[in-house]
């Protein structure tokens, strides 16, 4: 008879810890993911979506172990329903909304010319990428900034609204808008695609993105694994260098 290791069984086994994930996570999770599957055996697996389309979908019934959104409004909305464990989200990190165009943009024609959140009062834009503020925390501080800085009602006729912050960077890198206010994380991704500024974070609330894990999970304790290892100080490292700071 064959016996299996007993550690062994437990780590593969297992379903998939299934996590429900901010698109503004897409950049910076699956090396996280994979780091933590090496080190406990645990395999996890992301799906990518706009926080409120996410929570829409865990009161709607969808099976995933822990909630991970871009702000911590939509994980209260999960918590005032009764699905998760938590009575508040932990912060995970805190996000930064930039400006980013594309190196071949009309707005950085002249040689040497650098990205500047003046570009936003340029009359020769004709379209700014944002995510919707409905759905997309990074939509909704966005939209904040624009309004602190007087240019929601000149930009509003020039705005292309994007389902989620992945999808608003995409908008851009494909030229399909001239700017879009996307995520640091993005704009990481994208470096050598184009420029980017970083929008000064008294223009917007802070992105504090939270965490919840959810009752009806499968697998209760891979779950609080996951969530003890995501509150260490090495993935707290690892989101900082790729554009999520510390929530401290």
């Amino acid at each position: 008879m064959m016996l299996v290791c007993g550690s062994w069984a437990a780590g593969f086994a297992a379903e998939p810890l299934r996590i429900a994930a901010a698109a503004d996570l897409q950049p910076v999770l699956p090396s996280v993911l994979a780091e933590f599957t090496r080190q406990t055996g645990i395999e996890a697996q992301a799906s990518y979506k706009s926080s409120a389309v996410l929570e829409e979908q865990i009161e709607n019934g969808a099976g995933f172990d822990l909630f991970m959104a871009a702000d911590t409004s939509f994980p209260e909305r999960v918590i005032a329903a009764g699905l998760a464990e938590q009575t508040k989200p932990m912060v995970y990190a805190r996000g930064t909304l930039v400006l980013w165009t594309r190196n071949d943009s009309p707005l950085l024609a002249k040689p040497g010319s650098r990205l500047t959140l003046d570009a936003l009062r340029d009359p020769s834009l004709k379209s700014l990428a944002i995510a919707n503020p409905e759905h997309a925390p990074y939509g909704r501080a966005a939209k904040a900034a624009l309004t602190s800085l007087g240019l929601l009602p000149a930009l509003q006729p020039k705005i292309v609204t994007a389902e989620n912050i992945a999808q608003t960077a995409q908008f851009v890198a494909s030229g399909n808008a001239e700017l879009g206010l996307i995520s640091l994380t993005s704009a990481l991704t994208l470096k050598s695609e184009g420029q980017y500024v970083v929008v000064p974070a008294s223009d917007y609330p802070p992105i504090l993105q939270g965490v919840v894990t959810i009752k009806r999970s499968s697998d209760l304790a891979a779950a609080h694994r996951f969530l003890e290892y995501l509150a260490t100080a090495a993935v707290r490292q690892t989101l900082a260098a790729r554009g999520l700071a510390s929530p401290e």
